[in-house]
């Protein structure tokens, strides 16, 4: 298989000391890496130093641009481990300074009160034309440059409800729903499942709030940068099945915008919980955050 679309190839890690890992970047042409990515890997590398216990929350920030064109070191530190919960956090690094830094939150496995809002009625993902059938109509709307960051491979199939938001014209309602799912198989390890999913929750989140202002990612003299992202995982589920990742956009102010989303497995099941903000500043000269 590819090794783009193959997400725990992608996401491995090397180890180099006890709490001491290394990861690399798909060489895919893009100019920084994905913020997924290293979520993903800094998820990777908390696990690897927890035994038998399941990730319920995360909680990180973005600090500098990562560079795809050298590897990135995660140093965990073992916070705590209690009696039912583990803490641990993780620095990511390039070029001797910090990129992320995230703090993660693990527990036993045990049963208690349940409850959820019920999944939207949306079209189902058979039902909807995949991303490859759109591209003809993104591309011509897109400039040039972008051309090739939509038509590499990519390792999580989606299908937009109500069409890709960079078709739409002008400002919009700031809510999408959005099915996804990893193409390559996962396995039955709930660590490389939750991975693969910390991984995909950075797909189309902080576009919602841009699409409140008429704004897409490459709109002139926009800025724009993923400032934080957090996570909170409430059952273990198999991200190779469809889940519909649902998302909007409550609030823009002070230059962000803050970005929510439920993601869903296909019966139903809420899975997972996610929120983002957003860097959002429009000037004639933007420069990198």
């Amino acid at each position: 298989m590819d090794p783009h679309l193959d997400l725990p190839e992608l996401l491995a890690l090397e180890r180099i000391e006890v709490n001491l890992f290394r990861g690399t970047s798909p060489d895919n042409g893009a100019e920084r890496i994905f913020g997924g990515q290293v979520i993903a890997q800094s998820l990777m590398a908390a696990y690897e130093t927890v035994d038998d216990r399941i990730c319920h929350s995360l909680h990180c920030y973005f600090i500098r641009p990562g560079d795809p064109k050298i590897p990135i070191l995660f140093d965990v530190d073992r916070s705590r481990d209690g009696g039912s919960f583990t803490t641990r956090r993780v620095t990511a690094i390039q070029h001797g300074r910090q990129i992320f830094n995230m703090a993660a939150s693990f527990k036993v496995f045990e049963k208690g009160a349940e409850h959820q809002f019920p999944m939207p009625d949306v079209p189902r993902p058979e039902t909807l034309p995949p991303e490859s059938e759109q591209l003809p109509l993104l591309l011509e709307n897109l400039p040039k440059e972008m051309h090739d960051l939509l038509l590499r491979p990519r390792p999580v199939e989606m299908r937009a409800v109500g069409g890709h938001h960079f078709l739409l014209d002008g400002a919009g309602e700031p809510r999408s729903n959005i099915w996804f799912r990893a193409v390559a198989p996962l396995g039955d390890d709930y660590k490389i499942q939750h991975v693969a999913l910390a991984y995909a929750s950075d797909m189309n989140l902080a576009g919602n709030a841009l699409r409140a202002h008429g704004y897409i990612w490459r709109t002139p003299n926009l800025q724009s940068a993923s400032l934080d992202h957090a996570i909170w995982f409430h059952h273990p589920t198999d991200f190779n099945r469809w889940h519909l990742y649902v998302m909007d956009s409550p609030v823009s102010a002070g230059a962000c915008g803050f970005n929510r989303g439920s993601i869903y497995r296909e019966d139903g099941l809420l899975v997972a919980s996610t929120a983002q903000e957003g860097l959002m500043r429009v000037h004639p000269n933007a420069a990198p955050a």
